[in-house]
């Protein structure tokens, strides 16, 4: 289970978890959009988190935190990119840039990369709010849970070169 705000590298985080242990990666952000950017309905987007959720083995990466208890229920990992505004902002812009006008690999085929001022004032106005639910979350977690919390980018790059040798050996 991968939790972080927008822009902390949860999706890349992911993938790169997906190809090392070949465990089937789950996006939100196909969840929750539909086609065009249309969000699916609250129920909608709850009822197919915990069919994601019900499958054998995933890695799960975004928010959605009104399943995530269900989720932290499930996973044996949790790991949160806490990772500073800053930085998040200065990522979000360049994947806007890097798939403006296209389809980004976690998102639902249709949901065109576009600049969206609206979605960084919501990063700006939820920066807090978020972490603290974030911060919630993991300090409560379950003590047979393995649990990371990532600052920096060469924590999580550390994290996945352990990975990678673990199933090297194995």
């Amino acid at each position: 289970m991968i939790i972080g705000q927008p822009g902390s590298g949860k999706s890349t985080l992911a993938r790169a978890l997906g190809q090392i242990t070949d465990l089937p990666v789950i996006h939100i952000d196909q969840i929750l959009w539909q086609t065009g950017w249309i969000q699916r309905s609250r129920p909608e987007i709850d009822a197919l988190c915990l069919e994601a959720h019900a499958r054998p083995c995933w890695i799960f990466e975004g928010g959605h935190s009104s399943t995530w208890a269900q989720r932290l229920e499930r996973c044996d990992t949790l790991i949160w990119l806490d990772v500073p505004l800053a930085r998040r902002l200065y990522r979000v812009l360049l994947r806007t840039l890097r798939h403006h006008g296209r389809t980004r690999p976690d998102l639902t085929p249709g949901c065109h990369e576009h600049f969206d001022t609206e979605f960084l004032v919501w990063m700006w106005n939820t920066r807090n709010s978020a972490r603290e639910k974030m911060r919630r979350l993991y300090e409560t977690a379950p003590a047979d849970k393995a649990l990371y919390r990532f600052t920096r980018f060469a924590e999580v790059d550390r994290f996945l070169d352990d990975a990678r040798n673990r199933v090297a050996t194995s």
